[in-house]
């Protein structure tokens, strides 16, 4: 067992997958996704990037694999991704022991660095709610619902609560406000998909980026994706454009149950660094008791 606690939340790495869980005052995405655990097979790589007040851990996952990210599209940044994690100053030396494990078993277990065809995280728990803007939508798992503030266009408020059963969703958006233009939260129905600006859209909430509880719509777009009949991350446009060119599938591996004999020398030298960095006070007992549990339990 693995693991760093920070001010910014804790990671902990057992060999099967990284525990996530979130600070006490950290981005209200972050905030509301709560604790989750990443399966190491939808790891596709880890690194600690240290700065003169510390570091910070980045978790990258396999194409595919987290619901959150792929309804994100690459717009979640700094601190509202629920993948990267501050590590204070006298922490670094415990983020390089817990990236260094998680490379280890990703090279022992030899996974795979490319694209999933199914999600490997289950994705928000329901019910979920969040947006802002125009509205609130929320969602119990089996329908989604829109409802209006008072500064909806007219046309929106007119026509009430908007409730959208999964069965008749066939796509959803999220877009965050960047700059002076307004995001969106957007649901298609019947594969149509509506070219109304979003604040006249009764599908559609219209996202103004007053604050970051905003962001939290994509946790609702998530939560809708990783449940809908026809959930399947999406392949890259290269790929879609020719299949023929799409990776084989990865051949089956028979489970490595030990160390290859030349890791040994390594496991001696890490038993080494962890007397050092205890000694220094960079772990704590309690921390380098259970690093010397994981490292004596690979001889």
């Amino acid at each position: 067992m693995a693991d760093i606690i920070s001010r910014d939340g804790t990671w902990s790495f057992d060999g099967d997958a990284v525990r996530i869980v979130p600070g006490g005052k950290v981005h209200p995405v972050r905030q509301d996704l709560g604790e989750f655990a990443v399966p190491l097979h939808a790891v596709a790589g880890v690194s600690f990037e240290p700065d003169r007040k510390g570091g910070r851990l980045r978790l990258r996952l396999r194409t595919g694999a987290c619901p959150v990210l792929r309804a994100a599209d690459g717009r979640l940044k700094g601190a509202s991704d629920p993948y990267q994690l501050v590590v204070e100053k006298d922490r670094a030396g415990v983020a390089e022991y817990l990236v260094d494990e998680i490379r280890n078993a990703l090279l022992i277990e030899q996974v795979p660095d490319g694209p999933v065809d199914r999600f490997l995280l289950p994705g928000p728990s329901v019910p979920v709610s969040g947006g802002g803007g125009d509205g609130t939508a929320s969602f119990d798992g089996e329908s989604v619902r829109l409802t209006w503030n008072w500064k909806a266009e007219e046309s929106k408020a007119a026509g009430g609560v908007v409730t959208l059963p999964l069965s008749e969703v066939t796509g959803v958006r999220w877009i965050p406000c960047i700059g002076l233009e307004n995001g969106s939260l957007r649901f298609d129905r019947g594969g149509a998909v509506s070219a109304a600006p979003a604040k006249y859209d009764p599908y559609s909430l219209d996202l103004w980026g007053l604050s970051k509880r905003e962001y939290t719509a994509v946790l609702v777009a998530a939560a809708v994706l990783v449940r809908m009949p026809s959930a399947v991350p999406a392949q890259p446009a290269a790929l879609e454009a020719d299949p023929a060119h799409a990776p084989a599938p990865a051949p089956a591996l028979a489970p490595v149950h030990a160390p290859p004999a030349d890791d040994h020398d390594v496991l001696l030298r890490r038993l080494r660094e962890l007397g050092e960095l205890h000694g220094a006070g960079v772990l704590t007992d309690e921390e380098f008791a259970t690093a010397k549990r994981a490292v004596l339990k690979r001889l």
